[in-house]
């Protein structure tokens, strides 16, 4: 048997990996099994979007080979977006660098400048992509707690000297998985001022930005002035357009920092499918209106979650963007025994908080990746589970 390397006990499977055998083994049983835990949009893309794939993937010569910066096209619809959505320029030769999906940029951003010794700035709970980069790298997480009573931002005068001494790295991520929360404009012009101030590359996952309720509407960090002097951005079409499964994402911002990120890319991959990026420009260039109606579809079910929720007493806060609902637990249990508990008598599906670090300890996050239907049933499921006991039992 061939060891292993050694990295590769720094990882483990992650826990939708680990949770999928044990959800097919009781459907298989015969249960129905509402899954609110990955957050994975069930609504489809425009029609326009499909048809654009379907076009292209009917063209004889477009199924080679794809350049690792993808079509002038695409990387034009991007700057388009960007210019549309957050009033930011960016110039299409050199602050765009297409991804295959965005998790893979987040993941390989860490290997192209993180050192062995270096630290990573991570919220917790975060993205555990995050951490993972880091350590596949070789660098140190230091985990910034992102607290309720600070509105879920990271506190940044609370980072010890002698780590800032060896960051590099910055994570955020607004609007936040998993908290679901939002940064104000204010927190942004803080963030790039401290990375300037540090030299830190600030590291913006912002695939939630164009998800958003009650009139609010996210901003780019890339707005603020300074930001592409020490910042990239991570986008994702996965769920600002309902296209997980396609992998379409960019990392955008700093010239400098995305030549370093591009000559690793081209070590890594080989670009993606011509039709994906069609359809993926068409979706960004297209008409815009369905994502309008396809976020009051979100709103519809948030609202459910968070007035049932509320009504079994746990007090869950008003999200004013992502696909999540952020929920506390009840007082004397533990996230985890909290959502063994709902799956196994309630056949609900929910993700606990500590997967996203140790700070996400009393929450679950619940996902509104599924119909208004299904959202109430299974809150009416939950519902008669409660009230429960602290010491565990129902």
């Amino acid at each position: 048997m061939i060891s292993p390397a050694q990295r590769m006990q720094l990882l483990t499977t992650t826990f939708f990996a680990a949770l999928g055998p044990k959800i097919e083994a009781m459907q298989a049983a015969g249960k129905d099994v509402i899954r609110l835990d990955e957050g994975s949009p069930d609504l489809p893309p425009a029609s326009t979007i499909i048809a654009a794939l379907a076009h292209s993937a009917a063209e004889a010569d477009n199924h080679s080979y794809q350049s690792h910066r993808g079509p002038k096209a695409l990387r034009a619809a991007w700057a388009e977006m960007y210019r549309r959505v957050y009033g930011v320029r960016l110039e299409v030769d050199s602050e765009i660098v297409p991804l295959v999906g965005s998790k893979e940029g987040v993941f390989h951003i860490s290997a192209a400048f993180l050192n062995p010794g270096d630290v990573s700035l991570i919220p917790d709970p975060g993205y555990m992509t995050y951490t993972r980069g880091a350590l596949f790298s070789g660098a140190e997480p230091y985990f910034m707690p992102l607290r309720p009573e600070n509105q879920f931002l990271p506190d940044f005068q609370a980072i010890p000297q002698d780590v800032l001494r060896r960051a590099k790295l910055l994570w955020l991520n607004y609007p936040n998985n998993p908290t679901a929360a939002v940064a104000p404009r204010e927190f942004f012009v803080a963030a790039v001022a401290f990375a300037h101030q540090h030299n830190l590359l600030l590291c913006h996952d912002a695939p939630y930005t164009q998800i958003t309720f009650d009139n609010y509407h996210a901003s780019s960090l890339l707005e603020i002035d300074g930001a592409k002097e020490v910042a990239v951005e991570f986008n994702s079409l996965s769920k600002s357009h309902n296209m997980a499964g396609w992998r379409v994402g960019a990392l955008v911002g700093n010239a400098q920092v995305l030549k370093t990120f591009f000559t690793l890319k081209t070590n890594v991959d080989s670009s993606h499918f011509l039709p994906i990026l069609a359809a993926a420009t068409e979706a960004m260039t297209g008409d815009q209106a369905w994502l309008v109606q396809r976020n009051e579809v979100y709103r519809q079910r948030r609202d459910i979650v968070v007035q049932a929720v509320n009504e079994f007493g746990l007090p869950a806060r008003l999200p004013q963007a992502s696909i999540y609902v952020w929920c506390p637990v009840p007082d004397g249990w533990t996230c985890l025994d909290f959502v063994n508990l709902i799956l196994d008598e309630a056949c609900v599906s929910l993700t606990p908080g500590t997967i996203f670090g140790d700070h996400g300890e009393g929450f679950v996050r619940i996902s509104l990746t599924a119909p208004a239907e299904r959202l109430a049933e299974a809150m009416q499921r939950m519902a008669k589970l409660f009230p429960l006991s602290p010491q565990g039992g129902i």
